[in-house]
């Protein structure tokens, strides 16, 4: 089982989020509730919580301090931040602690479904093969294409250049490393660009998160594997970047609405 630590100080914010998470993973999570930053990091203590879903927003200890001290001990555990405030220092301090991601409320919850399938995904893989947040195991950074090469921020947001370009560059990696284990922070340093302005315009350029995208195109690959009758579907999963199928086909159905071997099958029947 995973360990899974939720915190908000709204009740029934908090109450809500447990039974969704329980609705959809308690079978593989075990679900801890905190109501501060400080109950938080006695939980984390005492469980070896391995998933936080953090409110940033909570009285005495806040979801900031409480992520800084996690992450202090651990560089491993996957950190998610819940704030109901759009304001660009929350996210820039999420980055610092190479929190996994920074939702919104009202969040939608395919959305966040998304973020703690990616969480469990990098948590398995971590379990696995001993792989770590601090960068061992990751892909090497292919360099900056020429023509992005002198690109600097201030010019994307004065307009100097195309935006449809960076979206082409930024779509171009994550189709050539989606089967690997990349992050925002990873392509932030292949463009050069500091990872808290990275992620504003990777939501500027595509409509949604590093890691709803990132899901979008293994899923997409997934499904072109599954229409190549001679690939077995215990192998497509692992080629797509889980490696653990029974957890690829549980993400698999979510997305699509069938299991992998139900999906082949409709094809073939089509």
């Amino acid at each position: 089982m995973y360990q899974l630590l939720i915190a908000d100080d709204e009740i029934i914010e908090r109450k809500v989020l447990y039974k969704t998470l329980q609705k959809h993973l308690g079978d593989i999570c075990e679900i801890h509730q905190a109501e501060n930053g400080r109950e938080a990091l006695a939980i984390y203590e005492e469980k070896h919580i391995q998933i936080a879903v953090l409110d940033i927003e909570m009285p005495g200890i806040d979801g900031i301090q409480a992520a800084e001290k996690i992450r202090a001990q651990d560089p491993d555990c996957c950190i998610i931040f819940l704030t109901a405030f759009d304001e660009f220092s929350y996210a820039k301090k999420a980055i610092t602690v190479k929190a996994l991601d920074y939702l919104l409320k009202p969040y939608q919850e395919e959305e966040l479904l998304t973020v703690l399938d990616e969480a469990i995904r990098l948590t398995n893989l971590r379990r696995r093969d001993g792989k770590s947040a601090s960068g061992a195991g990751k892909p090497p950074l292919l360099p900056l294409p020429a023509e992005l090469a002198v690109i600097s921020e201030d010019m994307i947001d004065t307009g100097q250049i195309r935006m449809i370009k960076v979206t082409e560059v930024i779509e171009e990696y994550i189709k050539s490393h989606y089967m690997q284990d990349i992050s925002m922070q990873d392509v932030a340093r292949v463009m050069n660009y500091s990872e808290a302005y990275f992620c504003k315009l990777f939501k500027q350029c595509f409509s949604c998160n590093f890691t709803a995208y990132l899901t979008q195109i293994r899923m997409g690959a997934a499904k072109k594997l599954l229409a190549q009758p001679t690939v077995n579907v215990k192998d497509i999963g692992e080629a797509v970047g889980y490696s653990d199928s029974n957890y690829f086909a549980k993400v698999f159905k979510r997305y699509t609405g069938f299991t992998p071997t139900e999906y082949r099958m409709e094809i073939f029947q089509s």
